[in-house]
């Protein structure tokens, strides 16, 4: 029900920080390192798991508070269950990120994969026995300990009992600060489920939570994987300017490629998908979800900018444009809060376009790739993209919202539609992300 996913969301916020504190940037800071050794890592492992430990007993202690606060007595135990994840990914957290550094993403693939889905059937058969909530906590650990199993049977590498204070300084300096940086942006993320979670019903929370989850396939799949690769990938070209922003703009346009036509697609049919998708107690979500799917088309832009500060070593900036980004939104989360839930909504739309043009202003000077020619990269995209979403829009209402019943049916042909003309104009207009595609695609 949507009160189960609403009390998922409560707990958002404190599995997001718990999770930076916990990894507390040093992982980052291994993958910017040129060679790690075994002393590297096996003090980053100590460090991450003796921390798991001490944030999972905060969080255990805490639960009775939290509870109270959102007025809902079961949170205690699900609090007390659920952060137990902390302590079994840290015991692999160390071997993901090697796994990251070497680029091998076919072997994490092949371990997430298998997670996933041992998680998901757990899940389903726990929610079709009336587990309810608790079908949602059991599934999250159990696809975290079938992780963790593989990595550490699967990855090639095991920790010693080493910890060097030296290491642990050299990679604490510029780590803290992203950890500082990884709290600023989970609470302020977050924030949302907060407010929504204590000034409204568990209900609207839910549809929230629902809606930001299926926003996130799409971003999740092409972005933030390619983000993984871009980090180790940046970092090894980190002193060529040249290179850095070559690699940059041609990845920055790929994604944006392929994201923004599937966040506009997607408010687009969010109705129909819904529907066939989740069922008819879900469709309060809908009009949360399209706002959403806009703030999705600029996650990409931001995180990639933010890359570049990362591997110049410039986790201090980093840290200052996050505070000067919180102060921010804190001033409009206040502003917003008399509109209610919509307020917040077209808040955070309109500060993901202010964080835009803050991140680049900076991140664009250390590879002189300024703002004016990021924006004459990526509005092409955008343009075409929100084109045929105004196209297939009116085909919809004034055809096939009529015409055909099914909603599973609707959507496959408005898709077909949609990224029929979309791809077919980006050919012929020979689009550079549409020919940078074809070339990794077709080349031998």
């Amino acid at each position: 029900m949507p009160a189960d996913f609403g009390l998922i969301g409560m707990l958002a916020i404190f599995i997001g920080i718990g999770s930076s504190l916990i990894d507390s940037g040093l992982t980052s800071s291994l993958i910017r390192t040129a060679e790690p050794n075994q002393r590297d890592y096996s003090t980053v492992f100590l460090i991450n798991l003796v921390g798991s430990i001490v944030i999972y007993f905060i969080l255990f202690f805490a639960a009775p508070f939290i509870a109270a606060f959102y007025n809902q007595s079961i949170l205690e135990n699900i609090i007390k269950v659920y952060t137990l994840s902390f302590i079994i990914n840290a015991f692999a957290s160390v071997q993901r990120t090697k796994l990251t550094k070497e680029m091998n993403f076919k072997l994490q693939m092949t371990i997430q994969i298998p997670s996933l889905i041992g998680g998901g059937i757990l899940g389903i058969m726990l929610a079709n026995n009336g587990y309810g909530v608790w079908s949602l906590v059991y599934m999250n650990l159990f696809q975290s300990l079938l992780s963790t199993v593989q990595l550490w049977i699967r990855s090639g590498w095991k920790p010693s009992l080493i910890f060097d204070i030296e290491k642990f300084r050299y990679h604490f300096n510029f780590g803290y600060k992203l950890t500082l940086s990884g709290i600023l942006e989970t609470t302020f993320n977050n924030a949302y489920h907060i407010i929504i979670g204590k000034f409204f019903s568990a209900d609207q929370l839910g549809f929230y939570t629902r809606a930001q989850s299926l926003k996130q396939l799409p971003v999740q799949n092409i972005s933030k994987a390619l983000n993984k690769v871009t980090y180790p990938l940046f970092s090894s070209i980190q002193n060529d300017n040249v290179k850095l922003k070559g690699a940059y703009k041609r990845l920055m346009q790929q994604v944006l490629f392929w994201i923004a036509p599937a966040m506009i697609f997607l408010g687009i049919v969010a109705e129909p998908l819904f529907r066939f998708l989740l069922g008819e107690k879900w469709l309060p979500a809908v009009t949360y979800f399209q706002v959403l799917c806009a703030i999705g088309i600029m996650y990409p832009l931001n995180a990639y900018n933010l890359n570049i500060l990362k591997v110049k070593g410039r986790s201090d900036l980093f840290l200052k444009l996050e505070i000067i980004k919180k102060i921010i939104i804190t001033i409009g989360i206040a502003c917003a809060i008399p509109f209610g839930i919509y307020g917040l909504l077209y808040f955070q739309l309109i500060f993901s376009i202010v964080g835009f043009f803050i991140n680049t202003r900076y991140s664009g000077r250390m590879i002189n790739y300024r703002i004016n020619e990021q924006l004459k990269d990526i509005i092409p995209t955008i343009m075409l993209a929100l084109l045929m979403g105004s196209v297939v829009w009116a085909i919809d209402n004034f055809i096939l919202k009529h015409a055909l019943s099914l909603d599973v049916v609707r959507v496959i042909v408005l898709g077909v539609i949609y990224f029929t003309l979309y791809l077919g104009i980006s050919y012929f207009s020979k689009m550079p992300a549409i020919l940078d595609f074809r070339l990794l695609v077709f080349k031998k």
